[in-house]
């Protein structure tokens, strides 16, 4: 349902989904008989947090730093043959492979930090990768699944699909996880070593993006727009401030209580720190990957800050509203500081 309200420019294109349905189902047959790997050799690296909450740059960033198989827009064109996809990527867009410039200039296809609610623009631009989680999985929106459904998840075969992408780049998968988000503890047991960053936002910004991007999507306020907590049946029927606000206030906590009984596994940062400092945070990184058996280069070298653009754009009293909101659910105020 929530499918059919999309505004006509976030609409499904349904021949671009058959095409890719035969063009998956014939390479199929291809990759099953190649000797891949079965099990990753790498950390894998999950990005989680609220929508709206930095994850997309954070991922954007991830990618431009030349250190991991993220996940593009054109690999997720072969979300059935990840493998294949990979080395076909890389025969277009890598420069080692670029003979007599005939494809063109490599660093044309690189990362910017642009995106629309969560959605990149161009060939290598980093993509949530559902349709490859799906085939592993059995939710197919973004919500917490219960043990007996955690139970249904085909672990050998994720697990093997995570290490041919690997094999197909050489370098770690660091992909968005917020499609399991609220089932961390059934993703670490499927991958040991595992990395989950976890970036979060001051929830007055969070909540307010979050509810703008909801009229972006849809028209209205009214459609839950997004990944569903645990807590999703006692927010659906309450009025969109106070869906949103739940929306966020229980992702952060169902995510820090997953999160606690991992400690070697988490890396948390508030999306202000990292824009402010994202080097600092990239020794954090550096030095979390290394306790897990891998390391990356000493120095940093992207950019030295990104713009932060949290700012009231509501009124007073829809201001009020969304502090209230947060209140109620969080007890606490989030002590935003109000300029006019």
């Amino acid at each position: 349902m929530e499918h059919e309200k999309r505004q006509e420019v976030f609409k499904r294109n349904e021949r671009l989904e058959d095409l890719l349905n035969e063009l998956n189902g014939v390479l199929g047959g291809a990759e099953s008989r190649m000797d891949l790997p079965k099990e990753p050799r790498f950390p894998v690296v999950f990005v989680i947090g609220a929508p709206r909450s930095g994850t997309t740059l954070l991922m954007q960033w991830l990618a431009a730093t030349g250190l991991f198989a993220v996940p593009s827009n054109l690999l997720s064109r072969f979300y059935g043959t990840p493998y294949l996809g990979g080395r076909i990527q890389r025969l277009l867009t890598d420069p080692a492979f670029n003979y007599k410039d005939e494809l063109g200039d490599p660093e044309q296809q690189a990362v910017a930090y642009e995106s629309h609610i969560g959605k990149t623009k161009g060939m290598l631009q980093p993509n949530e990768f559902w349709y490859f989680w799906r085939r592993f999985i059995p939710n197919v929106d973004p919500e917490w699944i219960t043990p007996e459904q955690e139970a249904r998840i085909d672990t050998a075969g994720f697990r093997a699909g995570v290490a041919a992408i690997e094999a197909a780049f050489d370098r770690p998968l660091a992909t968005k996880g917020i499609i399991l988000q609220y089932n961390l503890a059934a993703l670490q047991r499927i991958f040991p070593k595992v990395l989950f960053i976890h970036t979060h936002r001051h929830p007055f910004f969070n909540i307010q993006s979050l509810l703008k991007a909801r009229q972006q999507y849809f028209g209205e306020e009214r459609t839950w727009f997004s990944v569903k907590p645990k807590e999703y049946q006692q927010l659906k029927d309450l009025d969109p401030v106070q869906q949103v606000a739940g929306q966020v206030y229980h992702t952060q906590v169902g995510i820090e209580v997953e999160l606690a009984g991992m400690p070697r596994n988490a890396l948390s940062i508030a999306h202000e720190d990292f824009c402010s400092d994202p080097a600092a945070f990239y020794a954090r990184l550096k030095e979390r990957l290394a306790a897990l058996g891998h390391q990356i280069p000493e120095t940093y070298t992207g950019p030295a800050r990104f713009g932060v653009h949290d700012k009231v754009l509501v009124d007073a009293a829809r201001r009020q509203a969304i502090l209230a909101a947060w209140r109620a659910h969080a007890g606490t105020d989030p002590q935003l500081p109000i300029t006019d």
